[in-house]
């Protein structure tokens, strides 16, 4: 028995593994773009600002206290003792924390690439429940206090559009930067005086903030009670964090979203240990993520491009079985090559127009183009039309995957089992001893039906 059939199985599969080298190189093409992305947001938080992380507000009680320290000479016996100042401050989080805010979500472009911006408003209140002497022992520790402060951590001060005013129990107060408190997040605080608090008292507070940040907007819940609500126009929010909402309602027209954490759920010890403008985990977080990364789903649609490839030569390689249909292994690359090309009018047209108007643009020129050239190279139009056809069931198969992430696994082995089931049902009753007879001669003018 000859080996020809075997000779013409291995180049076909050569064929298939030579046409990974564009769909790789396609690939590589797509990643340096999706890095490129990756670049211009990070530029753009560089020039605008960083993701953004409010934690509190806080008040800071700063205070002075003597310390004695005792030592003993070791040859006279004698105690000396020696009195020594501290700065030490206290710091107190308020009893209730209503957050009331509305993000605005604006894209920035540089050249093909984009980035997001969100542009909040918001209104911080609520109420402070200070203990007497704001919870120090003052009988048994000397101390001093000193002056106090609102301060509210901020890691991004150039957010910050407009110089925010404070309202501390019916009284105004201007607003500027941190002292680098120790344990206490950088940002922006209000000098309040010095408060005298001999009994338990209780301060309500109102801080207005219009803020700029781009990727993310996270809250750390320092309230012993936080409640907050939060309004934009992004329609596709993403929620992180420790603390998930307790409900929101996301459409087309953006997302409203509700948290309400407590005392008992929070660490406050965990926040407070946050060092310099690092993000604590004890927070919930909105992302404004791309509704559609149009590489990321170009680069999945690249990973099925030898499936693709791979059932496409496989329909030839048993309809040249059945038929005794001659084709030549160049017209099977240039048929691998046309879908390759897929793939890179895919990537070009994406960056131009929406993922479904250009998945349909460089679908159809490639099967106008597949189809015209099947139709002679199988000389007839029916069976060139009819791989046409397949290949557009493919291609919207392949759209299906593209579109339904959780479900591409179960997509993808159905398709499978389909196409190995429509081989063997096809090849049931054929002679495989058989096709390695040669097969007649046509005459090329002649089509055949």
């Amino acid at each position: 028995m000859r080996r020809i059939l075997l000779w013409k199985g291995l180049t076909v599969l050569g064929l298939a593994l030579l046409l990974l080298i564009p769909l790789s190189m396609i690939q590589g093409q797509i990643e340096a773009r999706n890095q490129r992305q990756a670049e211009v947001k990070a530029n753009v938080a560089a020039s605008a600002a960083g993701r953004q992380q409010l934690v509190g507000p806080l008040l800071v009680v700063a205070y002075t206290e003597q310390v004695t320290h005792e030592t003993t000479n070791e040859k006279t016996g004698q105690t000396l003792r020696k009195t020594t100042e501290v700065q030490g401050h206290q710091v107190l989080a308020p009893k209730d924390l209503q957050i009331q805010g509305e993000a605005h979500v604006e894209e920035r472009h540089r050249g093909l690439y984009k980035a997001q911006l969100y542009h909040l408003n918001a209104k911080l209140t609520g109420r402070f429940a200070i203990p007497s002497d704001f919870g120090l022992d003052l009988s048994r520790r000397s101390i001093t206090l000193g002056r106090s402060y609102l301060v509210v951590g901020i890691p991004d001060l150039r957010g910050l559009r407009k110089q925010p005013r404070l309202t501390w129990d019916g009284k105004a107060f201007d607003v500027g930067t941190t002292a680098k408190w120790s344990n206490v997040p950088h940002g922006i605080q209000a000098d309040l005086g010095k408060l005298d608090i001999r009994e338990t008292r209780s301060f309500d507070f109102e801080l207005p903030l219009e803020l700029t940040g781009s990727q993310s907007l996270s809250i750390a819940p320092v309230g012993e009670n936080t409640q907050m609500s939060l309004r934009s126009d992004w329609p596709s929010p993403s929620f992180g964090g420790r603390f998930l909402p307790l409900d929101h309602q996301i459409g087309d027209q953006g997302f409203v979203a509700h948290w309400q954490v407590s005392a008992l759920a929070r660490n406050l010890d965990r926040i407070l240990r946050t060092e310099g403008n690092a993000s604590t985990e004890e927070a919930f977080e909105v992302a404004f993520i791309e509704p559609v990364n149009v590489y990321l789903q170009t680069e999945r649609a690249v990973k099925y491009g030898f499936l693709f490839v791979g059932m496409t030569f496989a329909g030839f390689f048993f309809f040249e079985l059945l038929r005794r249909l001659r084709i030549h292994p160049m017209q099977y690359l240039l048929v691998g090559f046309a879908l390759a090309m897929f793939f890179l009018l895919l990537l070009s047209l994406t960056e131009h127009i929406p993922f479904l108007w250009a998945y349909l643009a460089a679908s159809g020129a490639s099967i106008v183009l597949l189809g015209t050239y099947l139709v002679h190279v199988l000389r007839s139009a029916k069976h060139g039309l009819g791989f046409a056809a397949g290949l557009t069931l493919l291609f919207g198969v392949l759209y299906g995957l593209l579109m339904s992430e959780d479900n591409a696994l179960l997509m993808g082995s159905v398709l499978l089992f389909a196409a190995l089931a429509t081989v063997m049902l096809a090849t049931r009753r054929l002679d495989w001893y058989g096709l390695s007879e040669k097969p007649p001669e046509l005459d090329p003018t002649k089509p055949q039906n």
